[in-house]
């Protein structure tokens, strides 16, 4: 009976195979691009999501909040039990009595006391490097500030929460926040000093500064040549001279039959903590962070694919069979992936049947065949943390809060941010497992003693001269280990703080800050990666090729030359021991120069060529003068071999360095990767020590570049998002979503500031 293998993406029993996280993250993905083109979004208080944070956070989505009857109704009425609760002699936490420890404390001055809320929380680190438009890079300290996009996140995620109605916060006090937003006037947010225990008390006290126009808040508005920074103050003159202009083009726009105005707000009972006392700067940070995370596990996917492929792998650990007798949803999901990214691939084996007579080492190493059950585990908990996410950015995270069925207001610790920094610990960790397998990968390509036959550091010229990768392997090894450090858990080390009534505190900020720097790190090495799994196919593609080719030369060298020692059918045999020897030892010598290499090679033949002899022709053996005849005809035979490989080699190492044909043995999502890098990047196969800008500023016609600035090409490629929308293009067969192509929503790295 013959058992037709699965096609892919389906398993043995036919039925489509799941990959909810790829379905997922393309959801995500197209979501943020139309968010990003229509530029406006509406929040409620129950149904903001990852991808308007990343919209408005980095792509200048602009927020406006959905002024229906209920949602208006919740707002006035948290104000008005709040006010009936003060009225009735009650003390409530922070509104007429101290904070934290200092909760004891009595006091009527309400509005006064919620300015002291903000005062005493403005007590982080700016320096006029922070504060300044112009960064020289000559100073030895990192910015003390957060990126504006991570600024900007907070303030949405903070007005979703206080329009709620739990917060007893005004709607003027929220609809400011987000004018702000709209405006691009982003408050400048110390980067440190929030232990995510009552909240992100620090950071949100710049936020609610802005707000009240402190003349010693500061905000940043604009990008490139128009970027400047203000104070809070002259903030709020610049958004009423906004609206003055908008209203001469478009006339005054009204709500609720009155004209909006934002002046700077002054607090009433409560506001001030109702502003600061919540998870938003975290979650907000913690959003962008999986955003890209989860991108980043699709990309190892396909890496993962494209290292197998240089590697000429037996890629049968693909087998639909494999995950549905190991039926964990990740690892079916990352099988089905690869196997599709594999469909069409010229240069593995093992999709439609496994090879058992293949020479050398019978199966794939771990870092490839072992993926699908690696990376498998990363994409549930990836999933898990966002659904985690999703729950904390349609929270109430205050203290107190309002009840708004039981006109009650109830004390407790909803601004514990626990459950963010769990998702922050879950994506560095999954971060540090993507990083080790891609480094795992890297280092097993570059190392001549595990890359199947590749030049040592991947040269493709004479290795003796040329050692192309070897500083990107000592560059992983350097990225591994911080990415490793930065795996280690935050929640291990929190410090008891402010008189010991945040004896616990989940330091969220810091996990989520943490989990962005590891973004940053495999950022790094899926570029490097990537640059590297490159030269590898080009490379396996070239030698492979060239073999294809020369092998009808060389037969036609043995038929020529030994045609009058034996018969046709023994002269069939010689060449095919023959052509056997040269192939094996081609690869077996990779680490020789090309004129060393084809003299190895050349000489290997020697030992069929006696065999074959002594087998088929016993005659000759006692005949002198045939033997020397022979052992002439023969050195000079291996001579020719050597020198017409060698020629060859030359000839085709030049054609192929003009016009690759890579892409036709690629497999469907690797080919798009490739032809994405190598012709709209324009980032070119290395040609070995002749690519040195030392010697040459140009190259038939393209720069000379060292070879970090061609991996600083992939990586910015991957940060502005231009690569991944080639990424998502491959994965879309079988998923619901539609990415936009590269004329989509770009981020803009140098505005992260």
């Amino acid at each position: 009976m013959t058992v037709n293998p699965p096609s892919p993406g389906r398993s043995r029993t036919g039925k489509k195979r799941p990959t909810p996280h790829l379905n997922a993250t393309c959801e995500l993905v197209a979501r943020v691009q139309v968010l990003a083109r229509e530029g406006d979004v509406e929040i409620n208080g129950h149904e903001l999501d990852i991808a308007t944070v990343v919209a408005v956070s980095r792509f200048g989505c602009k927020p406006f909040i959905e002024r229906t009857p209920e949602l208006l109704e919740n707002i006035e009425a948290g104000q008005d039990i709040l006010y009936a609760h003060l009225g009735g002699g009650s003390k409530l936490y922070g509104i007429n009595t101290g904070f934290g420890g200092s909760a004891d404390l009595r006091t009527n001055e309400l509005l006064s006391l919620q300015r002291a809320l903000i005062q005493h929380q403005q007590s982080a680190v700016l320096t006029p490097r922070d504060l300044g438009a112009v960064h020289d890079g000559h100073e030895e300290t990192s910015p003390h500030s957060m990126p504006s996009a991570w600024v900007r996140g907070a303030m949405l995620v903070r007005c979703n929460t206080n329009i709620r109605g739990h917060s007893a916060i005004s709607l003027q006090i929220a609809d400011t926040l987000v004018e702000f937003v709209r405006r691009d006037m982003t408050p400048i947010v110390p980067l440190r000093g929030s232990i995510s225990a009552s909240g992100d008390l620090m950071p949100l006290s710049y936020i609610a500064g802005a707000l009240q126009g402190n003349p010693d808040t500061f905000v940043r508005t604009g990008k490139g040549k128009d970027f400047k920074v203000m104070t809070a103050r002259e903030a709020f003159k610049e958004i009423e001279r906004l609206n003055l202009d908008d209203e001469a083009k478009h006339g005054k726009q009204l709500v609720n039959g009155r004209s909006i105005e934002y002046s700077p707000i002054v607090l009433g009972p409560k506001e001030g903590l109702a502003l600061v006392n919540g998870t938003a700067p975290s979650a907000a940070v913690a959003c962008l962070a999986l955003y890209e995370a989860n991108q980043l596990a699709i990309l190892s996917q396909l890496i993962t694919c494209l290292s197998s492929e240089a590697l000429a792998g037996n890629v049968e650990w693909t087998h639909a069979y494999i995950a549905d007798v190991r039926p964990h949803a990740g690892q079916i999901e990352v099988s089905r992936n690869q196997r599709s990214f594999f469909e069409g691939s010229r240069l593995v084996e093992g999709l439609d049947h496994a090879n058992r007579h293949k020479e050398g080492i019978v199966q794939d190493r771990y870092s490839t065949r072992t993926s699908s059950q690696w990376i498998g585990p990363l994409l549930e908990d990836l999933l898990h943390a966002s659904e985690q996410l999703k729950v904390e950015l349609n929270s109430t995270t205050d203290n107190p809060i309002v009840d708004l069925q039981a006109r009650e207001v109830h004390c407790g610790g909803n601004f514990q941010a626990t459950s963010v920094t769990m998702v922050a610990e879950k994506i560095r960790l999954c971060l540090q497992m993507i990083g080790k397998m891609l480094f795992a990968q890297t280092s097993e390509l570059i190392n001549p003693a595990y890359n199947n036959g590749l030049p040592p550091n991947l040269a493709s010229d004479d290795p003796s001269l040329s050692f192309f990768a070897k500083g990107v392997d000592i560059n992983m090894a350097a990225y591994q280990s911080e990415l490793a450090f930065l795996a280690n858990p935050v929640s291990s080390h929190v410090q008891s703080a402010e008189m010991h009534n945040q004896g616990i505190n989940s330091l969220a900020l810091i996990s989520a800050r943490y989990a962005m720097q590891s973004v940053e790190i495999v950022h790094l090495m899926s570029a490097s990666a990537i640059y590297v799994g490159l030269q590898g196919v080009d490379l396996r593609t070239m030698h492979t090729t060239f073999l294809a080719q020369f092998k009808d030369v060389a037969e036609a060298t043995v038929r020529k030359t030994f045609r009058c020692w034996m018969a046709d059918n023994e002269m069939k045999l010689l060449a095919s021991d023959i052509w056997a020897s040269i192939r094996k030892t081609w690869y077996a010598t990779a680490s020789s120069d090309a004129a060393d290499r084809c003299e190895k090679v050349a000489k290997a033949t020697v030992e069929p060529i006696l065999s074959c002899l002594h087998q088929f022709d016993q005659k000759y053996r006692d005949q002198g003068s045939c033997q020397e005849r022979f052992a002439r005809e023969h050195n000079a035979w291996l001579e020719a071999l050597q020198k017409v490989m060698y020629d060859a080699f030359l000839l085709h190492r030049a054609s192929f360095f003009d016009r690759p044909t890579t892409p036709e043995y690629l497999g469907k999502g690797t080919k798009i990767l490739y032809r994405f890098v190598r012709e709209e990047l324009g980032v070119p196969f290395h040609r070995g020590h002749i690519e040195d800008p030392v010697i040459r500023d140009s190259l038939d016609g393209r720069p000379v570049k060292t070879i970090g600035s061609w991996i600083s090409v992939i990586y910015e490629a991957l940060r502005d998002g231009r690569l991944y929308d080639v990424v998502m293009k491959a994965t879309q067969k079988g998923t619901s979503a539609t990415i936009a192509t590269a004329d989509g929503p770009r981020m803009d790295l140098s505005s992260g500031r």
